[in-house]
Formats: structure tokens, sequence, C-alpha cells
């Protein structure tokens, strides 16, 4: 098996941390609590869901500069990326579709109204003022509508605390490439704040294949800033105002073939998501109330001028797409062995795009008009528990879309742990649904035949998974197994004649194994390793993009309170996908080997 390997190390001794409080030297271990799996806050050993939580500490550490670099050592979730810097990076759980997870910054949905699939592209997602990212694995629609069906990946930025902290670094590399960040962030009993800011710039390399003579470099741009705001007006009533904007540059390539690189081709995108929310609590906590807006807002524009290896091509083109929602939640904690929680949404997502470009063959020109679509939606769970043993979550939704009509699902996920011996045993079954998109109800149709189809169903799934987590020797050694499968029908795909009609039928099986050990209080050491077995049920092939064989080693060591290394190895196993001239082929495995070291100056 061919490999390649890639060696990142990354020394950060440039700018220390600033802070105007003390830090305290004491270290306490909190029960670690998620949020996303049932969208209340509960210990991760209540959850059966597949869960993975990377904190603050974890991302410092490892010296991640994007969300997707984290990302890559999650068992059961796979990183496609097109090139280097700012290129199109796709996300699969457990071999679902990229367009199948659902990714969140603080409860705003992220995915793109305008792309082909309503998916997301976290190449340009910086780390910056980030608390900690959940990762649910499995379907998710219950909970979280269209777009979940493969799973949800939830990003939480952090919020201000204490006395006022500042901090500023700065990263230098190869290929030109520059980082300069910096924040503040804060807090008092009437509020809190937190500010981040940061700027990357690199040369990069070519995103076309250098054995076809591709040489022009692929830069890549990007600024972003985020923050968030809380006030306590009084002491049962929360207000927080999120608001994260990324404004990027990159340049791009035709393909990965001879004579693709073109060095004016340049992508501009902006991006904007906000929420606002406040929280309630009632009858002494027993009702708690939240009541949101969230409006996320992406602009795409491309452009590509003459160049001497195309002196006869241009063109340029506009995608604009809205999403905006109102969601109001409500949790009754009716009894310890009782969590309800029921809510409703309202949501609406617009779009529209013009392309014009000129070649030999003459003029061309595409104008995608305004469409929109709503959904109303409604949920029901409740969470179980019974003598801190036996846990289970059972939920309900309905979703009524303005275009296809009302769809159902639900979900159950009971776990038991047994006390005496650390062990927990966990299942879930669930059921998904993810609707077309606007590109593939109403794209206009072309010369060369139809594209957007009006009369498409939503893609439907159901999944299940079933696993045990041990703890052992005093909660030092952790380990654990899951089995899963997930099986999709009226998947939709584009064909040439037809354009986009539902045709697919699909399954994805495989197995996640995790070990976390740690043998000494500074040193921690943990593996995962994923097998996915994925197939086309109309073509009997296996699906693109998805290795059968994936694994992750991490160590970490901190040394004289104040240094930190981190090692981190990802293997990434062959997989199919097409060649830079559109044929289906199989792509080598790859092994990505990261050390990153750091030491705090002041402290």
């Amino acid at each position: 098996m061919e490999k390649k390997i890639f060696i990142l190390i990354t020394m950060l001794f440039l700018i220390p941390n600033i802070t105007l409080a003390e830090v305290k030297k004491e270290e306490v271990i909190l029960e670690e609590i998620v949020v996303t799996a049932s969208r209340i806050e509960e210990p991760v050993k209540e959850v059966a869901s597949s869960v993975t939580v990377i904190t603050e500490k974890e991302i410092e550490n490892r010296k991640a500069r994007t969300v997707f670099e984290v990302l890559r050592s999650v068992p059961g979730l796979d990183v496609s990326q097109s090139g280097g810097p700012g290129q199109l990076t796709d996300i699969f759980i457990r071999g679902a579709k990229s367009e199948h997870t659902l990714v969140m910054i603080d409860g705003v949905e992220m995915n793109d109204p305008m792309s082909t699939g309503r998916g997301y592209d976290l190449s340009k997602l910086t780390v910056e003022n980030i608390e900690r990212i959940e990762i649910i694995r499995g379907p998710q629609s219950t909970l979280y509508g269209s777009d979940a069906i493969g799973g949800v990946i939830n990003i939480i930025t952090k919020k201000g605390e204490g006395k006022p902290k500042f901090f500023l670094s700065g990263e230098g590399g190869s290929y030109h490439t520059y980082l300069a960040t910096t924040g503040l962030s804060g807090g008092t009993k009437w509020g809190n704040y937190s500010f981040g800011i940061s700027h990357f710039d690199t040369k990069g390399f070519s995103a076309a294949n250098k054995k076809y003579g591709n040489t022009e470099k692929d830069g890549h741009r990007n600024t972003s800033f985020s923050t968030r705001l809380g006030l306590t007006p009084i002491e049962p009533l929360e207000i927080d105002l999120i608001l994260r904007y990324m404004d990027s540059k990159t340049d791009l390539d035709l393909g990965g073939g001879a004579n693709k690189d073109d060095p004016n081709y340049i992508l501009e995108s902006r991006e904007l998501f906000l929420r606002a929310q406040g929280r309630l609590l009632l009858f002494d906590g027993l009702w708690e109330q939240k009541l949101g807006f969230s409006l996320a807002d992406h602009d795409r524009d491309y452009r590509d001028k003459q160049d001497p290896l195309h002196p006869f091509d241009s063109s340029k083109g506009s995608y604009e797409g809205t999403m905006w929602k109102v969601d109001w939640q409500h949790n009754l904690f009716l009894h310890k062995i009782s969590t309800l929680t029921l809510g409703v949404e309202y949501e609406k997502e617009k779009g529209e795009s013009w392309y014009f470009s000129e070649s030999m063959w003459g003029p061309y020109e595409s104008v995608f008009p305004e469409k929109s679509a709503t959904t109303k939606a409604f949920y029901l769970q409740d969470k179980l528990s019974f003598y801190e043993s036996f846990f289970a979550t059972l939920g309900f939704r309905i979703d009524d879309h303005s275009r296809f009509g009302s769809k159902a699902t639900f979900r159950i996920a009971p776990s038991y742990l047994f006390k005496k011996t650390g062990t927990r045993i966990k299942a879930t079954y669930g059921t998904g649904f993810k609707a077309p998109t606007l590109y593939q109800l109403f794209a206009p149709a072309t010369a060369w035949g139809p594209i957007g189809n009006p009369n498409l169903k939503p893609e439907k799934s159901k999944g299940w998974d079933g696993g045990f987590e041990q703890s052992l020797f005093s909660e030092k050694v952790t380990l654990g197994a899951t089995y899963f499968r997930n099986d999709f029908k009226d998947l939709i795909d584009y064909d040439w004649a037809q354009g986009y009609i539902n045709i697919d039928k699909a399954k994805t099986e495989g197995v996640e194994f995790f070990i976390s050990v740690r043998p000494i209080e500074d040193l921690t050491v943990g593996a995962n390793y994923t097998y996915t077995d994925t197939e086309d049920k109309e073509t009997k092939e296996k699906l693109l993009r998805r290795p059968r064989h994936k694994g992750s080693l991490n160590l970490g060591y901190r040394f004289l309170e104040r240094g930190n290394i981190n090692l981190n190895l990802s293997y990434v196993g062959r997989r199919d996908d097409f060649t830079p001239y559109l044929q289906r082929g199989e792509v080598g495995g790859y092994t990505l080997v990261k050390l990153a070291a750091s030491y705090d100056i002041h402290k």
C-alpha cells in the first residue's frame, strides 16, 4: 500500500499568553458534560449516543488552526480536503454523505442553503474563541431536523468569566504562512463577554496535481471575528448574543489534470452567523424556557479572468444563501426520573445565484432567481433515569416542509451502567430525513438538459448502533467498541438526461474502537480505530471518499507545570474517488504525523 508521510512540527514560543488575572494552580477535574445529544446538559456517562467532546485545552495543546484539523482524529468521522488551505473540505460521519452532517455554532445552523447539497465547507472555520466541540454520531433528525441524518457537529463559543483576560499569539511557517490571533474575555455576576479575532495568510501550493506540470501556487487569506455577550438583568433570566463573521479569499484551480493551473481563478466568501437567545427559569428551576433567533448568511463570489493558458476563457458568478430560524424550547424537570423536553421551530431558507462565462464556443449565462422554502417543526423528548444506572431517551419529531409536506422521525436510546464493574452498555435506533435543497429543486435547465426537479422526495434513513464502554484501574483506563449500521433510500443523485432524481439506495456499517490511558497524572495516551464498509445498492460499488480503515493515536505530556508536548498520528486507508480526469479509481492511503510543543514563559 502506497503511503504518503506528511510531517508537521509546530513549536509555539513566539508570544506568551498575557493574562490580567492570576491562574489557579489547582486543576479541578469535573464530570464531562454534553448538551448536544439531548439539547439539555447531561453527563456523558448518561448518553447512549456515540459522543466525542473536544475541549479548548485539547485544541490548544494540538496547536490546531482550523476546526477540521481537530476533527481528523475523531472515530467514525472522515475528512476529505481537495487541496491546501482554504480548499473544499468535506466531512463524512459513519459513511453518510457530507451534506448529511449538520454543523452548528452555538445552535446556529451553518449549512449553506445555496450549496448543491446544503452541506458546509469547514476549510475556513478557525478555532479562536472556541470553548469545546461536541460530535454526535448517528441519526439526529428527531431533535435537529433535516441535515442531521448522519450526525451533528456543534461548536460552542467561549463564555467569559472572572477578571479580564487578554491573549495574543502568532505563528509562522513554510509557504509564507502566517497566523495572528488575539482575544479578550471576562465576566461578572451581571454579565460576561468574550471576543476573538484571527488573520491567516499563506501563499500555499498548487491544488492541481504537480506531476501534470501544475506549479502555480494557490494562496489563501482568511480573517475571522467572533464574540459572545451575556447579560443577567435578574437572577432567573439570561440573555446571550453570539456572532461570528468570516471573510476569505482563496486561489482555485480548474481541476487536477494537465493544464489545470489557473492563476486568475479566485473565490471570495463572506459568512455571518448570529444568534440572540433568552433563557428563563421558573418555579425554582423546574421549568426552563429558551427562546432564540438565528441567522446564517452566505455570500460566495467566483471570478476567473483570461490568462495565457486559457486565452479565450473567463467567468464570474455569485451565490447568496440565507437561513433564519426562530425556536422555542421548554425543559420540564418533573421528577428526578424524568426530564421532558418539547419545542417548536420555524425556519426559512432562501437563495439566488447567477453565472456568466465566455469561451471559444461563445457566451453562456445562467440565472437562478430567488427561491425559498419554509419548515415548521415540533419535537418531544423524554429522558428517563432509574437508580443512576438505567438511562433512556425517547424522542419524536414532525417537520412540515412547504415543498414536500410533513415528515415524522423518532429515536430510542437506552443505556445501562454496571456500577460495580464500571461497565456501560448502550444502544440507539433512529430514523432520519434530508430535505431536497433549493438547487436540487429549482436549478434552471441548460442546453444539455434539466437540472432541478420540484418533484423530489426527501432522502430517508434508518440507523442503529450498539456497544459498550469499560473503565478500569480507577478510571485510569477506558476502552470501548460500537457497531453501527445505516440504511439510506431515496438518495438524490444527478442524471445527465433527467437532472436530479431519487434513485439511490445505500448502506454503511462498521465498528469503532477506542482506548484512553492515563498511566501517570501528566501523561495521557489515546487511540481509536474505525472500520467502515459502504455500498451503493444500485451499482454495488463503494461510496466515494469513505476509507475502509482509519485510525488515530494521540499522546499528550505535561511537564514542569508550564510545558506541553502533543504527538498526533492519523492514518487513512485507501478509498475510491475520481481521478484528475474524472474517472473512478482508488486513491492511496496516507499517514499524517503532527508534533506540537509549547511552554508558557509567563504564567
